[in-house]
């Protein structure tokens, strides 16, 4: 079993970025509206969430360089929320319109559903969430596409 030693009261424990570069990485991400940022430099790396801790690693192996995050979208415009019918998706993940890929979709645009079926699944941590619907109705508008990103909250489909 290996032990740890903490630094001598004297001495600085040499982790990494300073408190005015995780305050620009906080802003940057509250004025872009992303929910996860990562910084390295050099072997030592700062991963900050929202409503997530912040994970801090060392990596022995040299580090790509870091890319600058895209510019923010431009925000859009203010509305009631999502439109009447629609299922929103309840986690981040991936979306997917099929159970395998070359499978047909659960669902279409046209398609009768009944309350409980699978519409969609939402792919978090390796595990396959099925989106079920809320209510009977007929599926208006498939609003996102195999394989696509998606927040928490978002519209996925609209189920009229």
């Amino acid at each position: 079993m290996k032990s740890r030693t903490m630094p001598a009261k004297n001495e600085k424990a040499e982790f990494g970025p300073s408190n005015a570069t995780v305050r620009r990485l906080a802003k940057l991400m509250e004025e872009t509206g992303l929910t996860e940022i990562e910084y390295q430099e050099g072997a030592k790396r700062l991963k900050l969430g929202r409503g997530a801790v912040a994970v801090a690693a060392a990596h022995a192996a040299p580090a790509p360089s870091v890319a600058k995050p895209a510019p923010a979208a431009a925000a859009p415009a203010a509305s009631d929320g999502p439109p009447a019918g629609a299922v929103t998706s309840p986690m981040v993940g991936t979306c997917y319109l099929s159970p395998e890929p070359g499978a047909p979709a659960f669902v279409k645009v046209g398609d009768k559903v009944r309350e409980g079926q699978t519409l969609v699944i939402v792919e978090a941590m390796k595990v396959m969430n099925p989106i079920r619907s809320p209510r009977a109705g007929v599926v208006a508008s498939i609003e996102v596409q195999n394989g696509s990103p998606v927040e928490y909250g978002e519209v996925l489909l609209v189920v009229e």
